[in-house]
């Protein structure tokens, strides 16, 4: 059983998720499983990786997932890769392992 706690980590805002993004995906996944080697955690958006729409949609999708507003997830590297690091705001590593394991 894969440990995805590998793939947060902790912050002085909050915590720091680890995502792989598919973009012009046919439905919105997320958590959209677990990616043992590279410790990340799937996403899928079926916004097109173009002038930011699939960034935008990540944003909108965790947010939702998490029902947390928008404005306390930004990503933090990886803007232009289907690798990202997304930064949480105000929600520790332990409390963000609980909501993605519900």
């Amino acid at each position: 059983m894969p440990d995805i706690a590998d793939a947060l980590f902790e912050d002085q805002k909050g915590t720091v998720i680890s995502i792989d993004v598919t973009a012009g995906s046919k439905a919105e996944i997320f958590p959209a499983g677990y990616n043992e080697w590279r410790k990340s955690i799937g996403c899928k958006v079926t916004a097109p990786a173009l002038e930011g729409r699939a960034n935008k949609a990540i944003i909108k999708l965790i947010a939702e997932t998490f029902d947390l507003p928008a404005s306390s997830i930004s990503i933090q590297s990886g803007a232009a890769s289907s690798q990202k690091r997304v930064l949480i705001a105000g929600v520790s590593k332990n409390d963000l392992l609980l909501l993605l394991q519900s």
